[in-house]
C-alpha cells in the first residue's frame, strides 16, 4: 500500500503534480499499474484504488489535514485495520473516512487553521467507538474533542 500525496505522485510516476491533479483518477490508476496493491492518492477528493475493486472517492476531509504528520495518523489507522483482518482495499476506505471525518468534526468546532495530527486522536477514537458514551470526559480539559 502506497498512501502518496500529489508531490510524491508526481515523483513516482515521472510527471509533473499539474499532471496528477489534472486527472486523479488516472493517476491513481497509473500508480496501480506500475506499483500494484493499493494506492490512496491524498488530496481534496481522496483516491483508493486497487486491482479488481472501484476506485473510491473519499468525500471526507478539510485543508487542516495539510500539516505534519497527518499520513502518519493515516497510515496508522490503515495498519490498526489490517490488524483487525481488514482487507488493504477495505482498510484503506475505512481509514480514509475515519481519518477525514475526524478532521471535519475538529474543523467544525475549531476551525481547519493550526489543525495538528495529534489533535485528531480523541475523536478518532469517538468515531470508532460510536456507542460508547465518556461519563468523564470533561468538554474544557481536551481543546481536541
Amino acid at each position: 500500500m502506497i498512501t502518496p500525496h500529489p508531490g510524491e505522485a508526481a515523483r513516482l510516476l515521472g510527471c509533473s503534480v499539474a499532471e496528477i491533479e489534472s486527472d486523479r483518477l488516472l493517476s491513481a490508476q497509473r500508480l496501480v499499474k506500475r506499483y500494484g496493491g493499493v494506492v490512496v492518492l491524498k488530496g481534496a477528493g481522496t483516491i483508493i484504488a486497487a486491482e479488481h475493486h472501484p476506485l473510491a472517492i473519499i468525500d471526507a476531509g478539510n485543508a487542516g489535514m495539510a500539516s505534519g504528520g497527518m499520513g502518519d495518523v493515516l497510515s496508522g489507522i490503515i495498519g490498526a485495520l489490517l490488524g483487525q483482518k481488514f482487507t488493504p482495499y477495505d482498510a484503506a476506505c475505512v481509514g480514509c473516512v475515519a481519518h477525514g471525518a475526524a478532521a471535519d468534526l475538529l474543523a467544525a468546532r475549531y476551525g481547519a487553521r493550526g489543525m495538528l495530527a495529534t489533535d485528531l486522536f480523541t475523536t478518532l477514537r469517538r468515531i470508532v467507538n460510536p456507542d460508547v458514551i465518556d461519563v468523564n470526559h470533561d468538554e474544557s480539559s481536551n481543546s481536541a474533542t
